[in-house]
């Protein structure tokens, strides 16, 4: 299934693609798209409905954050191989983890505004693990049963902010609006080998960052495994799982996001994210 949230912002319905790829409204029927409304009961309540009795949403309609909230914004840095290559970086070995705020996640085609004082914004496509039942200590065999599904994410780092000013890089990563998420939530039954996707970004239409999943140095199984071991995780938590090359910060010279940018990022079969730069 693909699952999606659209209204104003504040305001948004929880959703369904149906089969001819046309917005059904799922309010009444199920809960929002957040904690116990992405388990496995929740999701099988919306398997359960006959989606053709749904009302239709118009394709006019805003597309928020396919989740409501998250308890855990969880990010993984460095680690696909040609990234922390292009960042003059070692290979990590063990994963990085830092979290972003709950409070930047955004709609996938809403505006991006540039927080004051930003100097080095940048962009990071990235495969979005949503997990779907609590897990501890869970081995890297059973890890993807924990999944409820995967969405596309713009991991949008103020770099200044993250590398220069000292403390967590959690300080550049959690801004207003530099969560966007979705369009879709996407279940894992659609998603059979999440180490088999292909992502790319478009800056002002020039391909800049186009990778698979496959170059991931730590692959979604081994992630969640790893992030049990020292926390539960949660039904709503989302991972992100880190960028390909081709981030500003890794280019010579280094380019930055600046006014009138245009963005689209996709991850193959969980949709495309649209995002304008403005002041």
């Amino acid at each position: 299934m693909k699952l999606l949230r659209t209204g104003p912002k504040g305001h948004e319905r929880p959703c369904v693609l149906d089969a001819e790829g046309r917005i059904r409204d799922l309010s009444g029927q199920v809960p929002d798209f957040a904690g116990a409304g992405v388990s496995p009961a929740a999701l099988d309540r919306v398997r359960a409905l006959d989606l053709t009795s749904l009302p239709i949403v118009g394709p006019q309609a805003r597309i928020g954050a396919c989740l409501a909230s998250v308890p855990n914004f969880l990010c993984i840095g460095l680690n696909y191989a040609k990234h922390a290559e292009e960042s003059g970086m070692a290979r990590p070995s063990e994963p990085i983890i830092f979290s972003k705020s709950t409070s930047a996640l955004s709609g996938p085609d809403d505006d991006l505004h540039l927080p004051p004082g930003a100097e080095k914004a940048d962009w990071e496509v990235e495969l979005g693990v949503v997990i779907g039942q609590r897990c501890r200590n869970v081995s890297e065999a059973e890890a993807l049963d924990h999944v409820a599904g995967y969405c596309t994410v713009n991991d949008l780092s103020e770099r200044h902010w993250q590398a220069e000013r000292g403390g967590q890089w959690i300080k550049g990563k959690s801004a207003p609006g530099f969560g966007p998420v979705g369009p879709w939530l996407v279940t894992a039954d659609e998603v059979p080998d999440p180490q088999a996707l292909k992502l790319s970004l478009d800056l002002n239409g020039e391909r800049v960052q186009d990778g698979e999943t496959s170059d991931m140095i730590f692959g979604v199984a081994e992630i969640i495994s790893y992030l049990s071991g020292f926390m539960d995780l949660l039904p709503g938590d989302l991972i992100a799982t880190g960028t390909p090359a081709g981030v500003g910060m890794g280019m010579r010279p280094q380019r930055f996001l600046r006014q009138g940018d245009r963005l689209a990022l996709r991850v193959e079969g969980l949709g495309e994210q649209r995002q304008s730069v403005v002041s």
